[in-house]
């Protein structure tokens, strides 16, 4: 799989970041959600996670899609 940096948003100490995938996908950094959080998902499939990440980080979702829309993806 090779990614595409996307964007990020950095604070100190954390930068959660995206990137694009030539297989369709999204790879995302975010932060572990804590006990009671995770609790209210529910079961989560062996192989997946669930984080967070800043709404401000999901504007690199945006844009990626006007740039695959473009053809510039």
């Amino acid at each position: 799989m090779r990614l595409r940096f996307l964007g990020k948003h950095s604070s100190p100490n954390n930068s959660p970041a995206l990137w694009d995938t030539d297989a369709g996908q999204y790879v995302i950094q975010g932060f572990e959600l804590d006990p009671d959080t995770l609790a209210q998902v529910g079961d989560v499939p062996r192989g997946e996670l669930v984080i967070r990440v800043p709404k401000e980080l999901i504007r690199y979702l945006s844009e990626a899609s006007h740039d695959a829309d473009d053809g510039l993806a």
